[in-house]
């Protein structure tokens, strides 16, 4: 047996083992390079060959790029650049207005702040300028504030384009829309200009001045519009106006709309009504109204909707009331109520024991109240007048009984009303319980996507950042709908955090002629990492190409 020693392979047979590899220079011109390290001697080969400074090699900038990658992938997937291919067009100073928005959606999906937390930290740190081909000069504050105003002008466009989209990708159907409203709030000045009003704050911020946001979702949770309104808007007077433009922009067509009880008024059910064909609702209706028709309703009998669901069906001229009781929310309700009670009369306990002034029993009553909520009205709670002491004789309390017996009847109940009279109850259970996407929509919107509190001042920019994070909500939507189907349990978050950990690193090569090779790596993916991609049906891209230059333009 022979042994094979390095120094007796020959000039040929070290020629053949050579490869050579395809980089790229300063002018953009693909070449040939074989390399080989400083302190051994290249073989005569057909191609430049490049001696490496082995002990110099160095690694920098590691940047996040996995999660990147995948909200470039899901903006591809919707058939964005061709929406707006068109729209914004390149500047006469080579400003591709298209990356700039890209680089905007993809920062308020994957780590939102303000625009100049993006230019001056979040860009460097993230691959999006490999991805676009794109320097920080794309990630310049007035370039980004540029950006936002060009937006705003193709809203309506957009809507028309997500919507074809979604058909297309998810087979989505518009027959059932989902219509709530809610309000985000400013932490800057001047309040009371344009849209910025003090209004009632679903954010629990009075103090702040605020912008109400109607949006529309199927029961999927895909958008199909929004509009930004004035702070002090009353909902009931939003409903007519959206009708009008689902019906401009979409036509007239079989659509169900579901909304929360407080948003439509008497009047604008009754034109629902009477349009002509009539537009269908489910709409929820306050506590009020079912103390009008208890006496009707506990005439009928309960009837199945589903295995857990039970309603009762009361029809009055064009309309079906429905009376619907969940087993599960009747527990749900009955715990809450019942440790709130409790919670309320140890409290109350307490106070008829201590050494307390009239004025301060009044103030822990009032804390008392607060906590308690609803629980507090079920006590029939004796003061102390002002001139007696405070004791467990002037002070008392005792259970209400027929509130109480009313409550329990009424625990897991909730009323609704539709002109859908011919719909099965199960079908229209599930249509209103379906309201909770446009809650999950606002959810995400204020939560994953940091649309609160805004510190834009000018209108059409603060519109403008609410327009981007629509555009981040609807990748994020995309991803959700994908993951259910191939990926059930996880969340588009959770999917996008496990993607984050793939990261970008340069690897610098210093050469013996002054030039460097500089190489970009994305590392290679975890087991759990590739086994996501494989649930997905996703693959990633090829490495970068080298590139090599002199050691002044790598500095550049």
């Amino acid at each position: 047996m022979h042994r094979c020693r390095k120094d007796t392979i020959n000039d040929s047979q070290r020629a053949a083992w050579c490869e050579a590899i395809s980089v790229f220079d300063e002018s953009g011109k693909e070449r040939q390079l074989a390399l080989f390290p400083s302190d051994r001697t290249p073989p005569p080969l057909s191609c430049e060959v490049v001696q490496v400074r082995v002990n110099e090699i160095s690694l920098k900038r590691p940047r996040q790029w996995g999660a990147c990658w995948l909200s470039v992938l899901l903006w591809e997937q919707l058939c964005l650049d061709d929406f707006w291919r068109d729209r914004l067009l390149k500047s006469r100073k080579g400003t591709r207005w298209v990356n700039v928005l890209k680089t905007l959606v993809c920062y308020r999906l994957l780590d939102p702040g303000s625009e100049w937390r993006l230019h001056r930290q979040w860009f460097e740190q993230s691959a999006m300028g490999d991805l676009l081909g794109e320097d920080l000069r794309v990630a310049q504050p007035a370039t980004l504030y540029r950006c936002l105003d060009k937006l705003l002008a193709h809203k309506t466009e957009l809507f028309t384009h997500l919507t074809e989209r979604w058909k297309t990708l998810f087979d989505v159907k518009f027959d059932v829309l989902l219509y709530d409203l809610t309000s985000t709030y400013f932490e800057s000045d001047p309040p009371f200009l344009g849209k910025r009003q003090f209004g009632y704050s679903r954010d629990k911020r009075s103090d702040c001045v605020q912008v109400v946001i109607a949006l529309i979702v199927t029961p999927q949770g895909f958008p199909l519009a929004y509009e930004v309104l004035a702070g002090n808007t009353s909902d009931k007077t939003t409903l007519k106006d959206f009708l009008c433009k689902i019906e401009t922009q979409y036509g007239k067509a079989n659509r169900v709309w579901v909304m929360d009880r407080g948003i439509p008024t008497e009047q604008t059910l009754a034109e629902m009504r009477e349009m002509d064909p009539p537009v269908s609702y489910l709409v929820g209706t306050p506590k009020g109204r079912l103390s009008k028709l208890d006496k009707e309703l506990i005439k009928l009998d309960w009837s199945k909707a589903r295995q857990d669901v039970d309603v009762k069906l009361l029809e009055q001229g064009k309309e079906i009331y429905i009376l619907a009781r969940s087993e599960g929310r009747v527990l749900k309700e009955r715990q809450m109520r019942r440790r709130r009670l409790r919670r309320l009369v140890s409290r109350l306990k307490s106070y008829q024991s201590q050494t307390l002034t009239r004025d301060q029993l009044l103030i822990k009553l009032g804390a008392a109240k607060k906590e308690a909520g609803r629980a507090y009205g079920f006590l029939e709670i004796r003061i102390p007048k002002t001139d007696e002491p405070v004791n467990a004789e002037t002070f008392t309390f005792a259970f209400n009984r027929k509130k109480l017996r009313q409550a329990c009847r009424r625990e897991g109940c909730y009323l609704l009303r539709s002109n859908l009279a011919a719909t099965d109850p199960a079908k229209l259970w599930k249509y209103y319980i379906q309201l909770t996407e446009v809650e999950q929509a606002f959810k995400e919107l204020k939560s994953d996507l940091s649309i609160r509190p805004i510190y834009h001042q000018l209108e059409r920019r603060i519109e403008a950042h609410i327009f981007v994070a629509f555009l981040s909500y609807c990748l994020q939507v995309t991803l959700k709908q994908r993951a259910r189907a191939l990926a059930p349990g996880l969340t588009p978050r959770s999917i996008l955090e496990k993607m984050a950990a793939i990261q970008m690193v340069d690897v610098y090569l210093p050469t013996t002629d002054g030039r460097t090779l500089l190489i970009s790596r994305y590392t290679d993916p975890e087991q759990d990492q590739k086994l996501l991609l494989a649930r997905l049906g996703l693959t990633l891209p090829s490495q970068p190409p080298p590139r090599i230059s002199t050691q002044t333009t790598v500095a550049q």
